[in-house]
């Protein structure tokens, strides 16, 4: 067995390295494309995400110039908000908001029989509709497919709409509408992502603009 003598602050660059020799061939993206999905390889050791990681067109470019313009970042899940940069956040003047924990979100719940998730997107469109707005979905089918209906009512229109939730139902579904949708997407189609995987495509794009 042959352990590598890899001082801590080293690591992230030897997995990289390791990452870019058994990627195979990314000449289907652009540097900017290739960043992500390799942050994403990076995060999760899974490299199907290759070929499951889509991008609208100019989605990385809008991403950078969102996030360069102070966006206001909105996640369903505090894991994926935790996961985040804060000090490129805090850098580029950029906010970030989970609202599932909200009191008025879950009495919205409860009282129109929809899931947190639902109510919290509401909230987000209610409180942002006109602001430079990045939504990072990464455990909730409904939050995407409520998403959608308010780009699809003009309630919103996202800078662009970061889906990776994870599972089986409805999960495939939202994220083809968020596809059809008229709003920049990158997406983690299939079954596959997690609040792990929607951080990490924030990080690697906050990563091209702000150098720890």
């Amino acid at each position: 067995m042959n352990i590598e003598n890899i001082k801590p602050e080293d690591i992230e660059r030897r997995s990289m390295e390791i990452i870019e020799s058994e990627i195979g061939d990314t000449s289907h993206l652009s540097q900017g494309e290739k960043l992500v999905v390799k942050r994403v390889i990076h995060t999760t050791a899974d490299f199907e995400y290759l070929e499951n990681l889509k991008f609208s067109r100019n989605a990385v470019e809008l991403g950078l110039a969102a996030l360069q313009s102070g966006a206001v970042i909105i996640t369903d899940t505090n894991m994926a908000k935790s996961g985040i940069s804060k000090p490129a956040l805090s850098f580029l003047g950029c906010e970030i908001h989970c609202f599932m924990s909200d009191s008025d979100v879950a009495e919205k719940s409860k009282k129109e029989g929809i899931t947190r998730a639902v109510a919290s997107m509401d909230k987000a469109v209610e409180l942002f509709p006109d602001k430079n707005t990045i939504f990072v979905i990464g455990n909730a089918p409904t939050a995407l497919i409520r998403l959608y209906e308010h780009i699809e009512s003009g309630k919103i229109s996202p800078s662009l709409v970061i889906g990776a939730p994870v599972g089986f139902v409805n999960v495939v579904q939202s994220k083809k509408l968020i596809m059809e949708s008229a709003a920049p997407y990158i997406v983690a189609d299939g079954r596959k992502g997690g609040s792990n995987v929607s951080a990490a495509i924030v990080n690697a794009l906050l990563y091209q603009i702000y150098k720890r």
